[in-house]
């Protein structure tokens, strides 16, 4: 693996910090600031579906082969649930380019679709880290999580009196991604049919 790739796959994680974890943060809180439904539902749809994200890097510290097949499945959910919704779609579609938290959630959504795509084609680029995600490789796809590891592994400590260990990272992600799966499931099959891509975020009336 050549060097600009190996900086291109570190960039990628920085910058899905600020994306997948920053801006709708704080689009979450300006959204209830200035009590727009549409948004504030838009936002909760989205952290939602992020857990299988963060479920990833799990399965990245514990150094779960398929790990990587999960981290692309999960930017793929995610731009689909910000794209998705009918309802909210036409309500972002009514406000203008004044209107600076429509505006900064269209781009968010624009950005998030790019580092979508990003992770995929440089995924592609890396095909056998869908399966060996050990080999010598792929180790560049485990170091953006090892932040995240020694983070989790000093509040283990801290808060258990235990040593955080990759085995346990592994059987957590896995344990989440089972929990995970039975609730898309079960959306799928209960509430897919019954409201389609209404997101029923103006249930109780619009703002």
């Amino acid at each position: 693996m050549n060097v600009f790739n190996q900086l291109s796959i570190w960039l990628s994680f920085q910058i899905s910090i600020i994306l997948l974890v920053g801006i709708p943060f704080s689009l979450s809180f300006w959204s209830i600031k200035k009590r727009n439904k549409a948004v504030s539902k838009l936002l909760s749809i989205y952290w939602k579906i992020s857990l299988l994200f963060f479920i990833s890097l799990l399965l990245l510290i514990g150094k779960y082969n398929y790990a990587l097949v999960v981290t692309n499945i999960s930017t793929l959910l995610i731009t689909v649930s910000v794209w998705f919704w009918n309802d909210i779609n036409d309500e972002l579609r009514e406000y203008g380019f004044s209107y600076s938290l429509t505006t900064t959630t269209k781009i968010w959504r624009w950005t998030v679709t790019f580092i979508s795509l990003n992770f995929l084609i440089q995924s592609l680029q890396n095909f056998n880290c869908f399966s060996l995600i050990n080999s010598d490789e792929c180790a560049i796809w485990l170091q953006p999580s090892s932040n995240l590891y020694i983070l989790i592994k000093n509040l283990f400590n801290f808060f258990f009196g235990a040593n955080f260990t990759e085995p346990i990272a592994k059987f957590l992600g896995l344990i989440s991604l089972l929990i995970y799966t039975i609730g898309l499931i079960q959306w799928l099959i209960i509430k897919f049919p019954k409201n389609g891509r209404n997101s029923c975020f103006s249930e109780n009336g619009r703002n």
